[in-house]
């Protein structure tokens, strides 16, 4: 694999790494599968797109960010006010999104922006994108760091451990719900917002597998570097990003037919999710095979 891939897969990977930070926020921190992400994602992708166009990129980047908070609400909106079901309001949201997402881009399946200035176009030196994406990851995680230890951020994590305590000290467990989803279709909307930018267009399509890449980079990142405090989560699940996107830069430097693509990243969501658990069986039939020998 080429220095030019590998910086190419690492910027990628710090652009996703935002997607598997806003899962970490609904599915590890709030314990909800939100599925709203592959919606959102295009829908900040969209956004973005649409307002680089009429020449305002820093704009997009930050309506971006506002259009996939509004997602995460009205999927939050879904499952505490109306009492569907978080899978099935992740759904009902994602397919609404489809349509909207093509009324934002005017009806038309795909913007092209090349030729259009945006972050990415200011500087031609050779890590300057890289710089960019990892300046913006940083203060992302310096900012999660930040309020998952304010007051708000400890009663949104008390409600993914148990929502049922929490409501009984008073707290308004619906409203921290609405703020967490929010939060984490935000960061997927910046995410999309990032690779319309970076790949100069957008089309309806961008945020096909988000939710398989997103929790394969989250689950990569804690296999391999472990679950400890925020903080180091935080961390791992951002390298797990990259590293997840570098093994598939270094399989398709191989030779790997892109086709397959969704397929690898679906069983390496799989070993990684059973990883654990086929560990800790194997060292309980070993001690239960070292205490009958012992008997």
């Amino acid at each position: 694999m080429s220095m030019l891939a590998l910086q190419g897969a690492i910027e990628l990977g710090l652009i996703y790494a935002l997607v598997a930070l806003g899962l970490f926020v609904s599915y590890r921190v709030l314990d909800i599968p939100d599925l709203t992400v592959d919606g959102s994602f295009t829908l900040g992708a969209a956004v973005c797109a649409v307002l680089t166009m009429k020449g305002h990129p820093y704009l997009g980047l930050l309506f971006a960010v506002a259009a996939g908070w509004i997602a995460g609400m009205v999927t939050a909106f879904l499952q505490t006010k109306m009492r569907v079901s978080p899978i099935l309001a992740g759904i009902l949201s994602m397919t609404a999104l489809y349509s909207i997402n093509l009324c934002v881009m005017g009806g038309a399946p795909t913007i092209a922006l090349l030729g259009m200035p945006g972050i990415f176009t200011l500087s031609q030196a050779a890590y300057y994108k890289a710089a960019v994406l990892l300046g913006t990851v940083i203060v992302v995680c310096a900012f999660l760091i930040v309020f998952f230890r304010t007051s708000t951020g400890l009663c949104i994590r008390a409600t993914g451990d148990n929502a049922d305590m929490v409501r009984s000290s008073s707290i308004n467990t619906d409203r921290m719900k609405f703020i967490g989803l929010g939060l984490a279709n935000a960061l997927v909307g910046l995410s999309g917002a990032l690779i319309a930018q970076y790949q100069s267009f957008a089309d309806t399509s961008t945020g096909v597998g988000m939710v398989v890449i997103g929790l394969a980079s989250l689950i990569v990142g804690e296999v391999v570097f472990g679950r400890l405090n925020v903080w180091r989560n935080i961390l791992a699940v951002v390298l797990g990003a990259v590293l997840y996107r570098v093994i598939i830069a270094f399989v398709l430097a191989r030779g790997m037919n892109p086709l397959f693509l969704k397929l690898i990243s679906a069983v390496l969501v799989t070993v990684a999710i059973c990883y654990p658990a086929v560990i800790e069986q194997f060292k309980l039939r070993k001690l239960m095979k070292e205490a009958a020998k012992n008997a």
